[in-house]
């Protein structure tokens, strides 16, 4: 059976897993990148699937949804985390990876397979060619946007997002600066910026007066709440960071033997830890403003800032009302849907999007069954998240996968008379039911793709984990649990 290529649009996280994904059932793929010949402000090198706004893939336990999401995906042959755990970077209980060392692997496993055809160049319009993927991300260029607005309406498609700063390593001052990760979690993979009460409120005056980057007039700032500037949240009053990310908990300064007032926090950007991200510190200030600021910092005082923050617009699609459940646009058969801008958030997420779009698209074409994964696990809660009915008021919001995607524990059955009622399930716990819960129905599903799961080899699977509970039950019978997640 011969097949003509899925033509994908975009080679970010989403493009490249699905170009992958594609090429494994055996469907061929023509892969549109417009870096190097067009740039964006964003992006400073020319591989494929470059990470922008952050190194970290967020948390690896399996009691965090993301966790669970990034082991599915493993399983399932994710690409993008096969080459993430070869290029880690240490960073307490997250999967962190060194940028340049990640994009570069991706890019030479794309670009020598023999079934991708990697094409550089801008795609201004949506491709004739049917079946298409979009993953062109939260940057798609401003032509392609314009045709795509054309199709759904231009009020679907812009909002704002921030990325934060990055200072070399030798320009801090490892004097003042002290290593741990809160709570002593995992090893001290975190660089610490103490202030104390006088500097906090030094700082944040500077932060409120800085002159910001302005919105156009026929621009309206949206901002995704899991990735605000920070001088937003300083707006939003005098102790919000410190319940953000400044927020002290968990650390003690080793020279004073006292959590300080405030703690900013620093995490290194590549394996030789040669420079490093202002962790939650994405921002709209001006250059010269920013420079100003953040070396108010203790231990920043005379920062070499190898990247500013920076706003830029991130582009979305209002899923529940556009997209099906396979990702398709309801008013362009055969034109699919993948990554950001479907409304999903993080690179994780970003991938999985990917994956799915690419598996489920390519077995659709060879008329091979292509299931959606069940609505237990964090892939099918994805879908939940693009297919539920946004909250009239805020609209459809780009999100992380949360357990808010996946459907509760059963509640446990009414105790015989006489007898007590059973012990609350301790969060951990709960969660942890539910990460079980997902990876036995996945690989139900991965079985029916024809999929064999592989094992992240740097989890532990919640079975063993939940060995120790009491609240542990076997694998074969009902996990329930009174509380909601």
């Amino acid at each position: 059976m011969t097949l003509d290529p899925i033509h994908i649009i975009g080679g970010g996280m989403a493009g490249s897993e699905a170009a992958w994904q594609c090429i494994q059932q055996g469907v061929p793929v023509v892969l549109h990148e417009m870096r190097p010949t067009v740039k964006t402000f964003a992006h400073t090198g020319q591989d494929l699937a470059e990470l922008v706004c952050s190194n970290s893939m967020r948390g690896a336990s399996l009691m965090n949804a993301v966790g669970l999401l990034k082991e599915e995906l493993h399983q399932a042959g994710s690409v993008v985390m096969r080459v993430a755990h070869r290029c880690r970077v240490p960073a307490g209980g997250a999967l962190a990876v060194d940028r340049e060392a990640f994009s570069a692997e991706m890019t030479a496993l794309i670009q020598a397979h023999p079934g991708i055809d990697v094409v550089p160049g801008e795609v201004t319009t949506i491709p004739e060619d049917r079946p298409c993927i979009l993953a062109t991300g939260p940057l798609t260029a401003d032509a392609l946007a314009a045709d795509i607005a054309q199709h759904v309406g231009a009020e679907h498609l812009a909002y704002y997002d921030a990325i934060a700063p990055i200072v070399s390593a030798d320009s801090i001052d490892w004097d003042v600066v002290w290593r741990q990760s809160r709570y002593d979690k995992g090893t001290a993979d975190y660089v610490n910026c103490p202030l104390d009460r006088a500097q906090y409120d030094t700082f944040l005056a500077a932060v409120l007066e800085a002159e910001k980057v302005q919105s156009k007039a026929f621009e309206k700032a949206k901002y995704f709440e899991g990735c605000l500037p920070f001088e937003v949240m300083a707006e939003r009053g005098p102790r919000t960071l410190l319940y953000g990310p400044m927020k002290p908990v968990g650390l003690t300064n080793p020279r004073t033997g006292k959590r300080p007032h405030a703690v900013v926090q620093l995490r290194a950007e590549d394996q030789a830890a040669t420079a490093y991200n202002l962790v939650g510190f994405q921002s709209r200030m001006k250059w010269p403003a920013q420079k100003e600021v953040f070396r108010l910092i203790p231990g920043l005082e005379k920062a070499e800032f190898m990247r500013f923050g920076a706003v830029h617009r991130n582009t979305f699609l209002q899923a529940p009302i556009l997209l099906d459940a396979t990702m398709q646009l309801n008013a362009l058969p055969g034109v699919y849907v993948a990554g950001q801008i479907a409304g999903v958030e993080g690179y994780v997420e970003s991938a999985a999007g990917g994956l799915l779009c690419g598996i489920l698209l390519a077995r659709r074409l060879l008329d091979q069954p292509a299931p959606l994964p069940p609505e237990t696990t964090a892939l099918g809660g994805l879908i939940t998240h693009m297919q539920r009915p946004p909250v009239e008021k805020a609209g459809y919001q780009p999100s992380n996968i949360t357990w808010a995607h996946v459907p509760p524990l059963p509640p446990p059955a009414p105790p015989e008379p006489g007898q007590p009622r059973p012990k609350k399930m301790k969060k951990r716990d709960r969660y942890l039911h539910m990460a079980d819960r997902a990876l036995g129905d996945l690989k139900g599903w991965l079985g029916d793709l024809g999929i064999d799961p592989t094992p992240s080899p740097i989890f532990i699977p919640p079975s063993d984990t939940l060995a120790a509970s009491d609240h542990a039950k076997p694998r074969s019978g009902p996990v329930t649990s009174e509380a909601a997640p």
